[in-house]
Formats: C-alpha cells, sequence, structure tokens
C-alpha cells in the first residue's frame, strides 16, 4: 500500500486519478481549492481517501499540502501534479490576469508541488512524480489556449530537468499528455465540440478518466521503475493523422 497524493484530484483527471489509484489499494489523499468539493470526492472513493484544501500556485499552500498527506498517510510515495485549468481566451484580447491564473496554476503549481513533496518522496525510497501535462502544447495546438498550451509544453522542460535533479534520490519524474478525456469540463465545451474530436481520433472514442489513471498507475508502480524524463501519450492516436483523412483507407493511384 503507498500513499499517494492528488493535486486537482477532487474532480475530472483529477478525481479518475485519485479514484484508480484507491481501487489498487492505496491510500489516496486528494487536494483541491474548495472544501465541499474537496470533501464530497474522498467520500466517494472506495478506502479511507483524505482530502486537503490548497492552492497549488502558492508555495506555503504547497508546503502544507505535502506535509498534511505524510501526516496523515505516514509518508509520500507518489505524487501526481494534476492541478491545472484551461479558460479559452483569443492571444489578441488575454488579460494579464488571464495569463498569470493559467502560469500561476499549471505550471509553477507543478515546480511549487514537486519541490514541496521531495523529501518525503525520497524518504519513501520509491517516490514517483506524474505531471498530468497535455497533447495541446507539447505536441499540438488550439485556438484560444496560447496560454494553456505554453504552460504544458513548459512542464515537459521542468520534468526532464527535475528527472536529473532527483534521480540520485531515487525518484522518477514523468508525465502523462492526454488527448480529449470525457470530463466535466469537457462536456461544457458542447456536443459539436465533442463530435468534431470524437471524429478527429483514430480509435474512434472520447477518452476516458480512467485511460489516464492507467497510465499514472503504470508509471508510478515497479513496472517503470527504469523509466525517468519520459512522456506518455494518451490520445487514441489522435496525433498521429497527418490530416483528417489520413487514418481512412485510400485506393491507389
Amino acid at each position: 500500500m503507498r500513499s499517494v497524493l492528488v493535486t486537482g484530484g477532487t474532480r475530472g483527471i483529477g478525481l479518475g486519478i485519485a479514484r484508480g489509484f484507491a481501487e489498487a489499494g492505496d491510500r489516496v489523499v486528494v487536494c483541491g481549492r474548495d472544501e465541499a468539493r474537496a470533501r464530497e470526492a474522498a467520500r466517494g472513493l472506495p478506502g479511507a481517501a483524505e482530502w486537503v484544501v490548497g492552492d497549488v500556485s502558492r508555495a506555503d499552500d504547497c508546503a502544507r499540502v505535502v506535509a498534511e498527506a505524510v501526516r496523515r498517510t505516514g509518508g509520500l510515495d507518489v505524487l501526481c501534479a494534476n492541478a491545472g485549468v484551461f479558460p479559452s481566451s483569443p492571444l489578441t484580447s488575454m488579460s494579464q490576469d488571464e495569463l498569470d491564473e493559467v502560469i500561476d496554476t499549471n505550471l509553477k503549481g507543478t515546480v511549487l508541488t514537486v519541490r514541496a513533496a521531495v523529501e518525503p518522496l525520497a524518504a519513501s525510497g520509491r517516490g514517483r512524480v506524474v505531471i498530468t501535462s497535455s497533447i495541446t502544447g507539447p505536441l499540438t495546438g488550439y485556438a484560444g489556449w496560447s496560454h494553456y498550451g505554453a504552460t504544458k509544453a513548459a512542464q515537459l522542460g521542468f520534468m526532464r530537468s527535475a528527472a536529473l535533479e532527483l534521480a540520485p534520490r531515487g525518484i522518477t519524474v514523468n508525465a502523462v499528455l492526454p488527448g480529449n478525456v470525457r470530463t466535466e469540463g469537457l462536456a461544457e465545451l458542447g456536443e459539436d465540440y465533442l463530435e468534431r474530436m470524437r471524429s478527429a481520433i483514430p480509435l474512434g472514442r472520447i477518452g476516458e478518466v480512467d485511460d489516464i489513471a492507467s497510465a499514472c498507475l503504470f508509471l508510478s508502480g515497479p513496472g517503470a521503475s527504469f523509466i525517468t524524463g519520459q512522456t506518455l501519450v494518451v490520445d487514441g492516436g489522435q496525433v498521429l493523422p497527418a490530416d483528417g483523412w489520413a487514418f481512412e483507407p485510400r485506393v491507389p493511384g
């Protein structure tokens, strides 16, 4: 049984990740900014899941959240740095506050949370960090999400250097890159958006949170103990086609 902290673990992909670890028998602590939602998320998980409130954009909150997770579960073996926001904002009208919110949560939040968790992860002897990045930014672009894409690409730059620094302490640092996954946030984008995305995925379906949870479980498990500084794309093949017709059969000639 491992101790697992999932930031942004109160809804969407984060809650799916937390459920995956809980179902595997691990002790899970979910972190979010809303107390009522965090409490509800923990109560809905199997086992004795815990919750803690914190804002990952604040260094003092990150330190407190990690310390509380260690206190409640007796240590920290896995950190899933998942907290993130993805408001849409065209580049030409993007405000400073909108830019700061995305950078502070997605990028600074990842760096600050990992930094706060180094000592307990090293003490565990099997420390694992899994960062939730995205295909948007590192591999693709999407209009209206230039600030989001920038932070998701930057997470991977951080991941590689952090993996080098933390390897001597026995900590691996990897990332999952989800494609379109069925969450509350995705549903808010509307059925037309969902259908367009579904038609662009070679496997013919929108991803589920369980798909991301499975990738996180793998990267946190013994089978991935010699993997660090790497990315695992979980997108149903969405980034593979050269164009919209590339995965449909064609007649030569």
